[in-house]
């Protein structure tokens, strides 16, 4: 069976002029069919230029190299027609912003009605639809005769998943689909997300900053610097026993439940991201790392093996061999 998306040495650059900027530097990630994998690093490090970049939704301004495999199928070879039928069947996407991601001037109801009426249902059958799509969402069916602004922030993105779902595609991008919203309501959804990915059978790419939400959502977790991901694994184990420093960083920043000492050791990563334009030499993390040696400023460090489906980009990771027999 083929994986619900490969990605193959997948490099993103925005033109800006005169100047190539590198979002994204050589990717290879895969998501088997009904695995959750979670994508995550701080703002500006490639995560969402992914996401875009798996159904060809990046700017004339970007050029992209490398393979992007949908099912097996090359997204980046499809003519217009086929890559019209492969968005929301093969893949959909959920974006952050749902005010914005939203016709503000067109009933919810209509814009999915517009996503599945791309896809040759059958008039009749539309508003039918519409309705169990939105109480699959814990919407009332009524809904659909409203407005964006007429919605609350959960009630928005819970449309977004909607609409998403219209057309049952194999594999959902939730692009930080929890960002704007309280506490609250982000429980809700990622609730809602994990039980529609298991009563679906969905793939998904999971999409964010933040790592408390990934032991929850994902089975696997790639954590991304700098346009490069710097360690992957199983989620328990990244999220638990990190091996990459800014893993290491990004997973103290946040307090543990229940641990008052924490709470008053609050600790956090100096220093800003690397400009992608101006990239440091050899690890591009070692101007922000405690404990970065010599060579960390001039030798790159690929992906090294730490136990079986474990692997960090760090030169304290001992390189090990793959276990045979």
């Amino acid at each position: 069976m083929n994986a619900a998306l490969e990605l193959r040495d997948l490099h993103v650059t925005y033109h800006v002029g005169d100047v190539a900027v590198p979002a994204v530097r050589g990717i290879d990630l895969t998501i088997r069919p009904g695995e959750t994998v979670g994508l995550a690093g701080e703002s500006g490090c490639g995560k969402s230029t992914i996401g875009a970049s798996i159904l060809r939704l990046l700017p004339p301004t970007a050029t992209v190299d490398g393979s992007v495999l949908l099912g097996g199928e090359d997204v980046r070879g499809m003519n217009p027609g086929r890559l019209r039928a492969a968005r929301w069947t093969k893949a959909a996407i959920v974006f952050q912003g749902a005010l914005h991601s939203l016709n503000p001037v067109q009933r919810v109801g209509n814009q999915i009605d517009e996503a599945i009426a791309a896809h040759a249902s059958a008039r009749s059958d539309r508003p039918a639809k519409v309705g169990e799509l939105l109480e699959r969402v814990g919407l009332p069916a009524a809904r659909a005769a409203e407005y964006p602004h007429q919605l609350s922030g959960g009630q928005r993105q819970r449309v977004l998943i909607a609409l998403a779902l219209a057309c049952g595609p194999e594999l959902l991008i939730a692009d930080e689909p929890t960002t704007a919203l309280d506490v609250m309501v982000q429980a809700q959804v990622l609730a809602l997300l994990a039980e529609l990915r298991r009563d679906e059978g969905m793939a998904m790419l999971f999409i964010t900053h933040d790592l408390s939400v990934l032991g929850s959502t994902s089975e696997r977790v790639a954590v991304m610097y700098a346009g490069q991901i710097v360690e992957e694994g199983p989620a328990r184990t990244v999220l638990v026993h990190p091996e990459h420093p800014y893993t290491k960083a990004l997973a103290a920043a946040f307090p543990t439940i229940g641990d008052a000492a924490s709470r008053m050791r609050p600790s956090g990563l100096t220093g800003d991201p690397p400009d992608p334009v101006d990239l440091p030499p050899g690890c591009p993390f070692h101007p922000r790392c405690d404990v970065a040696l010599p060579s960390c400023s001039t030798d790159p460090i690929n992906l090294r093996r730490v136990a079986d489906g474990h692997r960090a980009a760090c030169i304290h990771v001992a390189p090990q061999r793959t276990s045979v027999g």
